[in-house]
């Protein structure tokens, strides 16, 4: 049996699923029939989006994950194994943000952003790869940011992790797409999130209203908006799109 372009039931893993993109993209996963893992470091609210899968019938668990810490991931990843099998799906979502002026920011904060965003996608990819390599088939699909792209003013240790994940994504793709495991990244532009919305609260960023504005299709990104696209990257449709920066950002480009 195929859906949307896979065998029903491979075993997707979305780091970042408790809220969000994350949650959006595990929840399209599932309606793509499959098995999905829910990561996050909020261990209520990844198991709270793996309930609501459950309750539409999708197979799916919770974890609680730190994906800057190597020895959390590979236990989480070890909990998948055992309950669904090898893992052939990776979306990494799991990040956080700062707003600090470059001249600023504390070393202890510069370090976590590159530990959570950067380490954490190497974390995940590292210690979930052996499992696509083995089966000759994987899709990885990163979260990455159109901050890398344009930069962005005091967020520089939030941009330099971002730009990190995208180089990353391209290693991977040439390093792995000849064992059929593709690689890409989607740098998001403004979306209705949370984290989002704690920027705009914060005084960071502009209301999303405003925002859209400034976007060709005149609205703000969904996280259904991400996940429809993952989704695709993270068929079989898409085996022969690796490497590549998928901007799903309403034609916005700065």
């Amino acid at each position: 049996m195929s859906v949307n372009g896979s065998p029903a039931g491979r075993v997707a893993v979305v780091t970042g699923g408790g809220s969000g993109i994350g949650a959006a993209v595990a929840e399209h996963l599932g309606a793509a029939g499959h098995r999905v893992a829910v990561l996050d470091v909020n261990g209520d609210a990844a198991e709270s989006v793996a309930e609501r899968l459950r309750g539409d019938g999708v197979e799916a668990l919770a974890a609680t994950v730190d994906v800057a810490d190597r020895t959390s991931v590979d236990k989480a990843a070890g909990v998948v194994r055992e309950k669904f099998g090898p893992i052939e799906i990776l979306v990494t979502s799991a990040g956080i943000e700062a707003q600090t002026p470059f001249t600023e920011i504390p070393a202890h904060e510069w370090d976590r952003l590159i530990a959570v965003n950067l380490t954490g996608t190497f974390n995940t990819t590292q210690s979930m790869i052996p499992d696509m390599l083995a089966g000759g088939w994987g899709r990885i699909v990163t979260i990455s940011s159109s901050s890398a792209q344009s930069g962005a003013p005091e967020r520089a240790h939030y941009v330099a992790s971002k730009g990190g994940v995208i180089a990353l994504t391209k290693a991977l793709a040439f390093e792995y797409s000849p064992q059929g495991i593709t690689a890409n990244t989607i740098p998001p532009s403004i979306i209705a999130t949370p984290m989002a919305e704690a920027g705009v609260a914060a005084g960071h960023i502009p209301k999303l209203e405003d925002l859209a504005m400034m976007t060709p299709v005149r609205r703000s990104g969904l996280p259904e908006d991400i996940a429809a696209a993952a989704t695709f990257l993270c068929s079989d449709h898409a085996g022969f799109i690796t490497g590549q920066v998928i901007g799903v950002n309403g034609g916005w480009y700065i």
